[in-house]
């Protein structure tokens, strides 16, 4: 520890190790030193960073750590966190990007192009000299509604977000790669799927741009043969053609495009990119679809019914055709196209008592996430099976996050308290 740090700089690093940013925030603020080391000298900072806590970074970069200074082994706190492969930790790091001089931004973008180029797996058995098995888990990254794989070897721990991170940097520097070099770099990842978080952070870069060049080039990947291209322009042509000035192009282009398409992932996203245009022309498209050999594909008709929607609930009530089509779906043998049917369902406002009846049911489901919204929906509804329903949704891991939902037969015995009350008078 730094000297003279004393039990406020042991109390700091205690924090920083328990990933408490709010015991982190009173310390700095109570006047702890940001860039306290530990017993290893390392700074608390990269202690978070290792950690992929940005809570905790964020912090302490907010109050006064050094993201530039250069440690023993030749690193700073910016180039660890390129290291470790997450994106938002690079960018909590960043900071102003105004102030970088020259040869911090060469580094940088080395640094993540190495990591980039070469892999993680093989940056990994580089840095550690390991030859063994590489651990590998999926890990959820919720402040930004993504998803790495967190891969161990040798004692050090990385998330594959390497891509991404060199995406982020060249944005950020002024660097503009063209739109099928940034699509090879997604249709490359080991795991190319939306929910990745290079995946978003590729597709965000490019939606950013907003102009005719971007989305020229973009629609261009339709007649790419290889349908991860074809998938990835899709996917930025869904948030491109959803906002002005491109959405009446957007939506001719998407309407022409699926149908024609035949694979069933680029099939699905196109649809998707139509659930954002409200048009009497994309109904009839999901129901013909309603039977589709691929679930994925199966999986995006319910969000891209028609329905009028309710200025004051934001619920939706839906034509015959749509409602019957969601019944069907809840039904379905696919656990992800039985939940999408269900979340839609649960938003319902029609007062067809099968729709009630169909909730009830997906109580039994194994999905504790469908069993989650069917019980919000019957309380939505003011259906008393509610209650009985919501004993039947089991523990939940992150209750703080579903709150509002999982609090929806309370509102409703709240509702039917108060109804009753003048009669209770």
């Amino acid at each position: 520890m730094r000297q003279g740090a004393g039990m406020a700089g042991e109390r700091l690093i205690a924090a920083v190790r328990g990933g408490d940013a709010n015991a982190v925030r009173a310390l700095l603020e109570d006047g702890a030193d940001p860039d306290t080391v530990d017993e290893r000298g390392t700074p608390v900072l990269c202690l978070a960073i290792a950690a992929f806590d940005e809570a905790v970074a964020d912090e302490l970069v907010l109050h006064g750590a050094d993201p530039v200074r250069r440690l023993p082994d030749g690193t700073t706190p910016q180039l660890r966190a390129v290291d470790s492969g997450s994106i938002g930790l690079t960018l909590g790091l960043l900071g102003e990007v105004s102030l970088l001089g020259e040869a911090t931004r060469a580094e940088l973008l080395a640094r993540a192009r190495h990591w980039h180029e070469r892999g993680p797996v093989a940056v990994l058995r580089e840095r550690t000299g390991s030859s063994g098995a590489v651990e590998r888990e999926r890990v959820r990254d919720a402040p930004w509604f993504t998803e790495y794989h967190e891969l161990r070897l040798g004692g050090m721990t990385v998330r594959d977000g390497h891509t991404g991170i060199l995406t982020l940097l060249e944005a950020r520097f002024g660097i503009r790669p063209g739109v099928e070099e940034l699509a090879g770099r997604a249709a490359a990842l080991e795991h190319p799927d939306w929910d990745h978080a290079s995946w978003q952070e590729i597709t965000s870069t490019l939606v950013a741009r907003q102009d005719d060049e971007t989305w020229e080039a973009a629609a261009a990947l339709r007649a790419h043969r290889d349908p991860l291209f074809r998938r990835f322009g899709a996917g930025v042509l869904f948030f491109l053609g959803s906002r002005e000035p491109f959405e009446q192009r957007g939506l001719e282009f998407l309407l022409d495009w699926v149908t024609e398409e035949e694979h069933p992932e680029v099939l699905a996203e196109v649809l998707c990119g139509l659930g954002e245009h409200d048009d009497p022309r994309i109904e009839p498209l999901g129901l013909a679809h309603l039977t589709h050999r691929a679930a994925v594909v199966r999986r995006v008709v319910p969000s891209i019914l028609g329905a009028v929607h309710s200025e004051r609930s934001g619920r939706r009530a839906f034509t015959a055709d749509g409602l019957n089509a969601l019944l069907v779906l809840t039904g379905d043998t696919d656990a992800a196209v039985r939940r999408s049917a269900g979340y839609v369902l649960s938003e319902s406002m029609n007062p067809d008592p099968v729709v009630g009846d169909t909730l009830v049911g997906l109580l039994d489901d194994e999905d504790q996430y469908l069993r989650i919204w069917a019980v919000h929906g019957l309380a939505e509804r003011d259906d008393p099976r509610c209650v009985e329903g919501a004993d039947r949704v089991g523990p939940v891991d992150d209750p703080a996050a579903w709150s509002w939902i999982l609090d929806a037969p309370a509102r409703y015995e709240q509702r039917r308290g108060e109804r009753e009350a003048p009669a209770a008078g």
